[in-house]
């Protein structure tokens, strides 16, 4: 951490420009908004060096703008009162300006970037700011670098938003940067009313499993190569060569997650000489799912875990793996309409899915359990300030948990950037491995 020197220039609280109306003071958690443990996911935008404007004309637009979203978006700018209830009391958001001495360039090709990246740039980790922010349902840090280039870093409570609301807020924050006449305006009710305040059964709340020591990896697929696994799978599970005719659709995020996942479970076989069975848990964007769709300004966490699992050695054969994935995916949109059954529907509905979280997390040890999170089809590089769009992101996992792995969509269109969490050991048996060398490329440089 010595090579980068970070100084802070200031923090500063972001309240609502608009007082919330004393009768939207009270806001009620919808059922999945209670099972969500309390972390801060986190996310940080680069954005190169331009002429526009100085870092300080940028971050007072950016402050300035917060202030007027913070009004339509008015749970983040809230505290926790009890488990069930935000006080939307305008306490507000914190907001750190800092600067480093070293270039967005260089930073960027120095070794173990996502350690430093969660060291310097995360605003939760910076333990002043969280001590004064006291239970900030948002935490935002503003970068500069010495060449004229930024990041911005934004940590949000999960308990409130999952990653389709939190697009939503930065969509409206980044259109009223700009300066548009048009706030995006959230619907915060729609959770709570189709996911109702039920009783949950003691120690359902946290969804997120035990830490262990871990390393990082990240890695990329390129479009070409992308089209190339695709190609391989479907050849193997037609058995004959694919001819691109859509007969049998594969998106690339089910390619890449059996295949990433079918490597991982090769590692931990050759670290342990045996196969264990293994569970996928992935977390499923319900909104799309639904029937109709829920609106795109949907808010809150509509989001779901849902998972599958390999049983024997068999099943583990990439071909295999994909088949089931893909059956298991087609059985998605069934499960999340029973969300909107009424009270009744869903207390038995939500103590089935309860009951198979603690199957896989707790009460069945032998299974190796992969945690997925995908935000392919999210529109992250879009984001515009005012100053052009990022031309890379990242989301820093390494504050949650092991065997994991993450999928987000590259600049270039059709890629896929993955980020591996594994034990150290099976890690570097899987960055070993020859058939996904062949496929992907391990920590490259960031243009």
């Amino acid at each position: 951490m010595g090579v980068v020197k970070t100084e802070i220039i200031s923090r500063k609280c972001i309240k609502p420009s608009i007082p919330t109306p004393p009768h939207l003071r009270t806001f009620k958690l919808s059922l999945l908004d209670r099972i969500l443990p309390d972390f801060h996911p986190d996310m940080t935008f680069f954005f190169p060096s331009n002429s526009l404007d100085n870092f300080s004309t940028k971050s007072q637009l950016l402050q300035k703008s917060l202030s007027d979203t913070l009004t339509h978006f008015y749970t983040f700018a809230g505290r926790f009162q009890d488990e069930v209830t935000v006080c939307c009391n305008d306490d507000g958001n914190y907001f750190i300006e800092a600067r480093t001495d070293i270039s967005l360039s260089d930073f960027l090709r120095l070794p173990d970037l996502p350690s430093l990246i969660d060291h310097h740039l995360v605003p939760s980790n910076d333990k002043e700011t969280v001590k004064m922010a006291n239970g900030s349902m948002l935490l935002v840090k503003f970068m500069s670098f010495s060449c004229g280039g930024t990041a911005l870093s934004i940590s949000s409570s999960h308990k409130i938003a999952d990653l389709g609301s939190v697009m939503l807020f930065l969509k409206s924050w980044s259109s009223a940067c700009r300066g548009s006449p048009d706030p995006i305006k959230p619907d915060l009710n729609l959770g709570p009313s189709i996911f109702p305040v039920i009783p949950i059964p003691p120690g359902s709340e946290s969804l997120v499993m035990p830490d262990k020591k871990f390393v990082q990896r990240r890695l990329i697929f390129s479009p070409d190569k992308i089209r190339e696994l695709k190609n391989k799978i479907l050849t193997d599970i037609l058995g004959k060569s694919y001819d691109h005719d859509n007969q049998y659709r594969l998106s690339r995020s089910e390619a890449v997650i059996a295949f990433i996942w079918k490597c991982a479970l090769d590692s931990s076989k050759s670290k342990t000489g045996q196969f264990k069975p293994s569970a996928l848990v992935q977390a499923v964007n319900l909104r799309t799912r639904m029937d109709p769709a829920l609106p795109e300004n949907s808010f809150g966490n509509l989001s779901w875990l849902f998972s599958m699992i390999v049983e024997n050695e068999k099943e583990m054969e990439l071909l295999e793996l994909v088949k089931q994935l893909k059956l298991w995916k087609e059985s998605l949109n069934e499960k999340a309409n029973k969300f909107k059954g009424g009270e009744q529907e869903v207390r038995s509905y939500m103590k089935e899915l309860l009951d198979e979280k603690d199957e896989i997390l707790v009460k069945r040890k032998e299974l190796l359990v992969y945690m997925v999170s995908s935000w392919c089809g999210f529109p992250l590089f879009e984001i515009d300030y005012g100053w052009g769009k990022p031309f890379w992101m990242t989301h820093i996992a390494k504050n949650l948990v092991a065997n994991a792995i993450y999928l987000q969509d590259t600049k270039e269109a059709g890629g896929v950037e993955v980020s591996v969490n594994l034990d150290e050991e099976e890690m570097n048996i899987f960055e070993a491995n020859k058939e996904l060398l062949k496929f992907a490329s391990f920590n490259p440089t960031i243009n």
